[in-house]
């Protein structure tokens, strides 16, 4: 069995790393197997060690190591961080919020962004083409927390017009964890 074969059948299911289409020059053209097997090694588990990923893609511990340096340094790889459950800190309502703003100028999107940077509650926030400018993700502990974000912080942000919000019932599948 290739070395090809023996990583796709061991991450086939684990990784939600998905290999784009070729195209043309591309920043991953340069990326091969191995690497987007070091990938879905790391998105499952972040402190994997360089010995832990080696194994798991069919690399010796050093060799996984300048892989991974070279991932980062390309910028495949843009950080680590702690996936906090924020049930456990008291956040257990997840809100999407549809933001319109006054005008899409340069300007008024700059300011935006550098100020929603600072909404703690908002954990995501994305820029939409469509009926909305941005749309936001939020956790918060229930309505009334939902209130001072929204009176104290969303509606104070430069340039918005309309605020529209839906509450999620229940957190089906967030993120690589719940996937397993």
């Amino acid at each position: 069995m290739s070395t090809k074969d023996a990583i796709n059948r061991q991450y086939q299911h684990k990784s939600t790393t998905r290999r784009p289409e070729p195209r043309e020059e591309s920043a991953s053209s340069a990326l091969d197997d191995f690497d987007f097997a070091i990938i879905g090694v790391l998105e499952h588990n972040g402190r994997a060690t360089n010995a832990e990923v080696g194994e798991a893609v069919g690399l010796s511990a050093s060799a996984a190591s300048r892989r991974i340096q070279a991932l980062e340094a390309s910028g495949a790889i843009r950080g680590y961080r702690a996936v906090v459950d924020d049930r456990l800190l008291g956040k257990s309502k997840t809100v999407y919020i549809r933001v319109t703003l006054e005008r899409e100028t340069a300007d008024v999107l700059s300011k935006f962004e550098a100020a929603v940077r600072h909404c703690h509650d908002v954990v995501t926030c994305h820029l939409m083409a469509g009926q909305y400018d941005y749309m936001l993700v939020a956790r918060v502990s229930g309505i009334d927390d939902y209130g001072r974000l929204h009176q104290k912080e969303l509606s104070r942000l430069p340039g918005v017009t309309r605020l529209e919000t839906s509450f999620a019932l229940r957190d089906v599948l967030e993120g690589v964890k719940d996937r397993e």
